[in-house]
């Protein structure tokens, strides 16, 4: 056999392999899988923010046409929690119909299972709950009396408050981000169903062996009595782990013997989902007259859920970005009654990106330096904190090319000097970085005897065009034509595998697949001939491999650099054109890396300027959890957005990949909001900046140049 005719495979763009698949609707999503005898599931959720369930009147519902089954705390199978899965702790927020105890609004209590979606629906908003209410607490401040720090959330070096005594400028600033959600196209659901004894989920989901394994655990079934597939994901973004709706539809289905389908609503995915949660971040300053900096404080106090610790690491943003005599950072969260937030795109860097840059770009005003000088100046030569070398660090070339490209250079430093008819115009930067890990994973690649290579992998392809990346990967390793590999992903049969998440999805996945390649490449090169019926396989695990890279600082960066127009009569604020320069590693495929790219600078225009979710402190819910009064960037708000990415070669590193995923993100807000400040003059900290916002600071800056005049 030959594995010659090789095609360009990494580093030259290709599309998707299922495009066509996914625009022609042949791409079947997790709800859109057919299967004969399928009842339908149908979450019922709390409407009281703490308390008890006193009566569930399931009898009144189960004579309703199509009514199969009402799950509740009463009749629900027991399942274990206390076990070390994906999260590395008990998960409590999958333990879905335990007992009566109701932690937040939103909370499932019951699952009404019917022969048809609607038959389901009209049952479950039939159903009766009453409750014994008890007093809650949802509200997120940031001077909350049961504030905490959390085990290993703090990072020191140097004495912050003698360097800060000893600077000569000194910046002490408060910045708030709110409440913000993952908001995929495709919301959560999950189809289940026994065959042979053996429980089979059609999910969508980050992780299908992730889910298996967990789901395996709770249920106290053998590890490989659970299937999980979820071949087509649209959109999760750190959502799409194991929720309720899977151990609710599990449940069903072991009930009833048959297929169970649970499908969440827009509401119910705010509700029961996770989101981010907000921040409220100190940051404070000081430096030489140079710009050097001697102090770097950034203490983040963010919100968690009494039933799961979970901690919104913005703190953790600076450590290794910037140089300063003295580093001080933590991490604090306040426990409210609400669900437990989650991973969502570049979590801790992206609200923390917006203290901390912001602030730079504040001290360099009153330093009168230039915003990117200033960021020069404190470029460290080791990690500023753990001391550790880089891997590869390129932030400074991507503010260099991105400046160039941008024209930075002709920029008048001073604010609110143009106007374009009823527009301010102002233009902002903000640097980034994300880490770039890796994950123990296995792979196969098996050798066909018709000249094909099939490669197998637990990955997960949410969207990113991890499929395709992957196919390169192979294709480059076996030296043939992409054409003849077929990667499989999403299927819990197929190992262990890290996640889609962390920016390490497709590094993790494709050094195994590399190594698997190359080794089977080598096999077929020894052996000769003719390939047996079933071909030849390599599986590899890359566990070992992983410690042979040495430790380091090994991150992603980039520059991000936005112009804006400010009507401050009306309070609007449009984003005329954004650009980003990244240092990301090796790059499979330009074209999915580069719309990976402007999917997170277009994430961070609706993080800028839109995106809000409001809680009522009466009933612990939501207010507008749907896109009408969720607000996100649609296309008119997403003006010329370009990225591009410097050569950022790490010679000792197998692989070589960095992700894209979320480095898109870190950053954007904060260009948008100096932007914004040289626009107006007025600095805005707290995000979204919104209209009315806008309104109030032009007001008190009026006042003020009155009252000075």
């Amino acid at each position: 056999m030959t594995t010659t005719a090789k095609a360009d495979a990494v580093g030259v763009s290709h599309t998707r392999i299922e495009g066509r698949e996914k625009v022609t609707g042949a791409a079947r999503y997790a709800s859109e899988i057919p299967f004969t005898g399928l009842a339908h599931g149908w979450l019922v959720l709390s409407t009281v923010a703490r308390g008890r369930i006193s009566e569930i009147g399931d009898e009144a519902v189960l004579g309703l046409p199509g009514v199969l089954a009402v799950l509740h705390h009463g009749n629900a199978p027991r399942v274990t929690i206390d076990f070390f899965g994906a999260l590395g702790q008990p998960d409590p927020i999958v333990a879905v119909f335990q007992d009566d105890r109701v932690p937040h609004a939103g909370w499932p209590v019951a699952l009404v299972v019917a022969e048809t979606p609607e038959q389901a629906r009209e049952a479950a908003e039939a159903l009766v709950v009453t409750y014994e209410r008890e007093p809650h607490d949802v509200t997120f401040r940031a001077d909350h009396p049961d504030v905490y720090t959390p085990q290993e959330s703090a990072a020191e070096k140097g004495d912050l408050e003698a360097e800060l005594a000893a600077s000569a400028v000194v910046l002490d600033a408060s910045y708030t981000t709110p409440e913000q959600h993952h908001s995929a196209m495709e919301p959560h659901a999950v189809t289940v169903r026994w065959d042979s004894g053996r429980l089979e989920v059609f999910d969508s989901n980050q992780g299908s062996k992730w889910i298996a394994d967990d789901l395996a655990q709770m249920f106290s079934l053998d590890g490989a009595a659970v299937h999980v597939r979820s071949e087509h994901v649209g959109g999760a973004f750190g959502s799409k782990g194991l929720r309720s709706h899977h151990v609710a539809a599990v449940m069903a289905a072991t009930q009833l013997q048959r297929p169970v389908r649970v499908a969440l609503t827009r509401r119910q995915v705010f509700a029961i989902t996770g989101y981010r949660s907000p921040t409220a971040q100190r940051v404070r300053l000081g430096a030489d007259p140079d710009g050097r900096l001697r102090a770097l404080g950034h203490e983040n106090r963010s919100l968690t859920s009494n039933l799961r610790e979970f901690v919104e690491g913005s703190a953790g943003y600076a450590r290794t970005l910037y140089d300063a005599v003295a580093h001080h950072t933590v991490n604090r969260v306040v426990p409210v009654d609400v669900g437990t937030p989650t991973w969502m795109r570049a979590p801790g860097e992206a609200p923390g990106s917006y203290a901390v840059e912001s602030a730079l770009d504040e001290l360099a005003e009153r330093l009168g330096m230039d915003p990117i000088a200033l960021r020069v100046r404190n470029e460290p030569a080791v990690g500023p904190v753990s001391g550790l070398p880089f891997a590869s660090r390129n932030l400074l070339a991507c503010l260099e090319d991105g400046a160039r490209r941008f024209g930075w250079d002709a920029r008048d430093p001073r604010p609110r000097v143009r106007r374009e008819g009823r527009w301010l115009l102002g233009t902002g930067v903000a640097a980034s970085t994300f880490p770039a890990g890796v994950a123990p994973t296995t792979a196969s690649v098996t050798a066909e005897p018709d000249g094909t290579f099939t490669v197998k992998v637990t990955a997960a392809d949410v969207g990113t065009g991890a499929r395709t990346a992957l196919t390169l990967v192979a294709a480059d390793a076996l030296d043939v034509a992409p054409d003849r590999v077929h990667v499989r992903i999403a299927d819990s049969d197929f190992g262990p595998a890290w996640v889609a998440g962390g920016s390490m999805g497709t590094r993790s996945w494709g050094w195994a697949v590399m190594a698997a390649a190359r080794e089977l490449r080598e096999r077929l090169a020894l052996a000769g001939g003719d390939l047996p019926a079933d071909g030849v396989t390599v599986r590899t695990d890359t566990t070992a491999l992983m410690a042979t890279l040495a430790e380091k600082e090994r991150y992603a960066y980039g520059a991000q650099f936005a112009e804006v127009a400010v009507d401050v009569t009306t309070g609007e604020v449009r984003v005329r054109r954004m650009l980003g320069v990244f240092a990301a590693g090796r790059i499979v495929n330009p074209l999915t890396a580069r719309s990976q790219l402007v999917g997170g600078m277009t994430w961070g225009i609706s993080m800028a300027l839109h995106e809000e979710a409001v809680r009522d402190e009466a009933s612990g819910g939501h207010v507008g959890a749907d896109f009408a009064g969720y607000h996100v960037a649609a296309h008119a708000d997403v003006p010329a957005v370009e990225a591009h990415w410097v050569d950022d070669p790490d010679p000792e590193d197998p692989v070589g990949i960095k992700g894209v995923g979320e480095i898109g993100i870190v950053g954007t807000a904060a260009a948008i909001g100096n932007a914004v400040w040289h626009a107006t003059g007025v600095r805005h900290r707290d995000l979204p900046i919104r209209p009315d916002r806008v309104l109030l600071a032009e007001a008190r800056r009026a006042e003020r140049t009155e009252r000075d005049a």
